[in-house]
Order: structure tokens, then C-alpha cells, then sequence
């Protein structure tokens, strides 16, 4: 497993099958994906997981976080998510924060994020804003 900065462009595929395969291909891009960090995990020659980060201030969002469907469950993910909170400390980050999907919660919180009481509805889903307080 190796852990690398990738372009916005590498992060689109997975993006799409893994969270919003129903909807047109533009629509995992975002306006603000070329001012972002973007980081994947590759197994041998294969990307298999992606994240997306957002810096403002001492304030960082991480958005479109997706490991692909036929390896969830390896840990690439909780070691992506791991990668991204130490470059969080690098740029000084003091708050790392995520719009969750409400089903996957429990899986933040065993990396350390809290839910807040802050709730929304996007395209029939539930999501909760979820956080984690760096040192």
C-alpha cells in the first residue's frame, strides 16, 4: 500500500462509482477541486481510495472520500484518513472537519471525529457535520 499526492483528476473515477454512480460523471467534480489537496492509495499500480482537502485558515474540510466498493474493509481507508490528519499538522490545521454520511459516523468516530449537532439532507441522504480537534 502506498499513500501519494494525486491530481483532482485522479480522484474522479472513484469518486463516481463509489458515490454517485447514478449521476452524470461532472457531477463528483468540484469548482473548487484545482485550489485542493488530493491524496489515493494504491495497491501495486491500482488507485483504490481518494480524499479531497480543503484548507481555510486553520480550518480544513476533507470532501469526496471514497474507497473503491471491492475493497472496503482492508484498511485503506482508515489509513488514508490516518495519511491526511498528519498533513492536517503539517499546515498547522487545528480543525479537520467532514460532511458524513450519517450511516458511516461510527466509522469517524473510531478515527477520533465527533459529530456535531449540525444535520443536512442532499440528494435523499442523510449526512452529519463530524470533526476532530488537532493539537
Amino acid at each position: 500500500m502506498e499513500i501519494r499526492q494525486i491530481t483532482a483528476k485522479d480522484t474522479w473515477a472513484i469518486r463516481h462509482q463509489v458515490m454517485w454512480p447514478n449521476k452524470p460523471f461532472d457531477y463528483v467534480k468540484l469548482e473548487e477541486d484545482e485550489q485542493g489537496l488530493h491524496f489515493g492509495v494504491c495497491d501495486g499500480n491500482k488507485l483504490v481510495s481518494v480524499i479531497s482537502l480543503f484548507m481555510d485558515g486553520d480550518e480544513a474540510q476533507f470532501r469526496k472520500f471514497a474507497t473503491r466498493t471491492e475493497v472496503q474493509g482492508r484498511g485503506y481507508g482508515t489509513a488514508l484518513l490516518r495519511h491526511l490528519a498528519n498533513e492536517a499538522r503539517i499546515y498547522a490545521i487545528r480543525r479537520l472537519w467532514c460532511n458524513a454520511r450519517t450511516a458511516k459516523a461510527a466509522f469517524y468516530e473510531k478515527a477520533g471525529f465527533r459529530k456535531t449537532d449540525r444535520t443536512f439532507k442532499k440528494d435523499g441522504m442523510d449526512y452529519v457535520v463530524m470533526e476532530k480537534l488537532t493539537p
